[in-house]
């Protein structure tokens, strides 16, 4: 049981360092070049396989676009419910 617990909170862990990345590769878009850079061109590698999941919806506002905020939102929700079901079927398996 620790062992799930333990796979669980990495999981959770990874899911919150992913989202910081996603709002740092979202900030560089407010600096000039900013994904050209190096540090912009490593995380583009890491951020548009999942970001571009999300284009085809609807999630832009005029020259705003919430696909990061949108993509944090499913991924953190996913996580969160996948933790739910792990303790539900854990608290059922073990009592």
């Amino acid at each position: 049981m620790y062992i799930i617990a333990l796979l669980l909170h990495l999981i959770q862990r990874a899911t919150y360092f992913y989202s910081i990345i996603l709002m740092v590769y979202a900030l560089l878009s407010w600096f000039p070049g900013g994904y050209q850079s190096g540090l912009g061109r490593f995380l583009a590698k890491i951020c548009e396989p999942y970001i571009s999941l999300f284009d085809r919806l609807p999630l832009r506002i005029g020259p705003l676009d919430f696909t990061i905020l949108g993509a944090i939102l499913i991924l953190n929700l996913a996580v969160q419910g996948l933790a739910q079901i792990v303790i539900w079927i854990t608290i059922h398996l073990v009592y």
